[in-house]
Formats: C-alpha cells, sequence, structure tokens
C-alpha cells in the first residue's frame, strides 16, 4: 500500500492495518521528512487519544492529514504508532 499526497509517496508498505476501513501504516513506512507534529486531539470511545501530523510538500502543509495512537486502549492496541491518513491523502495498492 502507498498514502501518496502532492505527488509524493508518504508512506509505503505491505504490512499495514486495516480498521474502519483506514489503512494504519507501520512508522517505520513513513518518509519523516513530509511529517510534522500538530497540537490537534481528538478522542475515539474505543481507541483513545488520537495525535495527529501536518503533512508538508514542497512547502504545500495538508493540516492534521495524518493521524496515531500513540497510547491505544486495549481494543487497538495492534494499532499503536501506526499511521493513517485522510484530508485527500489517496491510499492505493
Amino acid at each position: 500500500m502507498q498514502a501518496i499526497w502532492n505527488g509524493t509517496v508518504l508512506a509505503e508498505s505491505d504490512e499495514t492495518i486495516v480498521v474502519e476501513g483506514n489503512h494504519y501504516f507501520p512508522p517505520d513506512a513513513i518518509s519523516s521528512a513530509y511529517f510534522r507534529p500538530s497540537v490537534t486531539h481528538t478522542t475515539c470511545a474505543w481507541k483513545g487519544l488520537a495525535s495527529y501530523y501536518d503533512v508538508v510538500v514542497n512547502g504545500v502543509v495538508n493540516r492534521d492529514a495524518a493521524w496515531y495512537y500513540p497510547e491505544p486502549k486495549p481494543a487497538a492496541k495492534q494499532i499503536a504508532g501506526y499511521i493513517a491518513f485522510w484530508r485527500g491523502v489517496k491510499v492505493t495498492n
């Protein structure tokens, strides 16, 4: 699987985990140069507290386009630290 935005591959892995239709990429599958920590946090009733990254490619910022659960609740422990995408980031095989 690949996550692509603004013509750039942000993440690539054959070992994503699909939860609620979203592909979560292993932390070592992302190109960290394109990720900037965000101050945004949201809460999921069963996964826990999510943190976000802004995605920055060629000076263009896609705010909060990636999220992850650093310490998910037990029901979602398999995605701890894994990164998922939205806001126009295309995830494709």
